[in-house]
């Protein structure tokens, strides 16, 4: 059977509920995160097929994060989508440095439309 394990990390609990709602109805399954630390433990325990990083939060942010799993050879190829509120020029650009899938920004962006790129993302080689 095709894996279809998304891991979301981040530090606000109510998000992590609202996706986590939204991609199991989509019929994925979800492990979360709610630090750096254990988005990385959890990223190369379980290998998801995306991961949903925010960028801002405790113990280690998103971007360091991501360059944790990109650091592992699963990790280099591993779909990882920014989901954050944070759209500066500075964090956007050094997020693409990083190779995402996606930069998604929270308030713009439906939670159906979310789940699509989760989706589009899983099937990228």
């Amino acid at each position: 059977m095709e894996k279809r394990l998304v891991l979301l990390a981040d530090d606000d609990q109510a998000i992590r509920e609202l996706y986590h709602l939204a991609l199991t109805n989509a019929g994925l399954e979800v492990v979360t995160a709610a630090d750096g630390n254990e988005a990385v433990a959890l990223a190369l325990e379980h290998h998801p097929v995306v991961i949903l990083m925010d960028i801002m939060m405790p113990h280690m942010d998103g971007e360091s994060a991501v360059d944790k799993i990109r650091a592992d050879a699963w990790g280099k190829h591993a779909h990882i989508i920014y989901l954050t509120n944070l759209s500066d020029p500075q964090h956007v650009a050094k997020a693409f440095t990083q190779k995402p899938e996606e930069y998604i920004i929270k308030a713009q962006t439906d939670v159906k439309e979310v789940v699509n790129m989760v989706r589009t993302a899983m099937y990228q080689k």
